[in-house]
């Protein structure tokens, strides 16, 4: 006869876990239906400006001639063989992660804690507060890999003359991925948990254009050499990590920081970012 005796302590907790997880599971599917049914404009957010910036700068200007590609710095670069398109390879995909960080958390999040309070009916289901930024998060950075995706062929083959992609390490480039894209929805989640909903447009012009023009998109690091206190002053900017990050996986030969310094940065802004917004989030919700 059986002497063994159930623990009933470990059972609750085990079944707690599996409604955690169908409901996180629920929450995420929901959001990707969502997505489904809108995805047609979200491509068209995340490629307009890539395409934009890319076709202007390394393909129409290397094709002029004369005064007006003279005093345009980028254009000789490309026009010379620099590889211009070969450093905007790695920012533009930075930047397509870090606004998909930004639409698929912040912008939500402005209507969600609006008028209308529509965070309560998610915060209903049978998930602790933190779970449910969590999911945001989590939805953000599968985001941000379509993002990513989809603007690595554009980078590819517009500029002139071609870039030159070289991946030494693949499992670098998921680490690098993955962590990119969940720092850039801990950065959405910040900045939605931060501000009032009347308040995010302005948070474009105070807050995502400066740090987008001093991540080290359009340029690489070590390029700012020649002005030390602006190229240890942006070290504050998580978007230099995530440019970084992207250009020593892809594009090594444009020079980057140090692998171990770029993963430490990216570490560290994302716990950093997921504390702060975790806190905003729940002090909203309560709130």
């Amino acid at each position: 006869m059986s002497t063994a005796v159930a623990n009933p302590g470990a059972s609750v907790t085990a079944g707690k876990s599996l409604v955690y997880v169908r409901a996180f599971t629920g929450l995420l599917l929901r959001d990707l239906y969502v997505l489904r049914r809108e995805i047609m404009p979200s491509i068209v957010r995340i490629v307009m400006n890539p395409l934009l910036f890319l076709f202007v700068f390394t393909y129409v200007m290397p094709h002029m001639t004369g005064g007006a590609a003279a005093m345009n710095p980028t254009a000789r670069m490309a026009a010379a063989g620099g590889g211009f398109g070969t450093v905007l390879l790695p920012g533009l995909m930075a930047v397509a992660i870090m606004f998909s960080g930004i639409a698929a958390v912040a912008l939500p999040l402005a209507q969600e804690f609006g008028i209308t309070r529509e965070i309560d009916d998610r915060v209903m289901c049978p998930l602790p507060i933190a779970a449910v930024a969590a999911e945001k998060v989590v939805f953000s950075a599968m985001q941000g890999f379509i993002s990513a995706a989809i603007v690595f062929p554009l980078a590819y083959f517009i500029p002139t003359p071609r870039v030159v992609v070289h991946v030494t390490s693949w499992l670098f480039l998921f680490a690098v991925l993955t962590l990119s894209s969940l720092l850039a929805g801990a950065l959405g989640l910040t900045i939605g948990t931060s501000v009032q909903p009347k308040q995010i447009g302005l948070i474009f012009s105070v807050v995502v254009i400066p740090i987008t023009f001093l991540g080290c998109v359009y340029y690489p690091w070590a390029a700012l050499g020649r002005i030390p206190w602006l190229q240890y002053g942006v070290l504050v900017n998580p978007i230099v990590y995530i440019s970084e990050a992207l250009r020593s996986a892809l594009t090594p030969t444009t020079g980057h920081m140090g692998n171990g310094f770029i993963l430490a940065g990216l570490i560290f802004y994302l716990a950093l970012l997921m504390w702060i917004g975790m806190k905003g989030f729940r002090r909203r919700v309560v709130g």
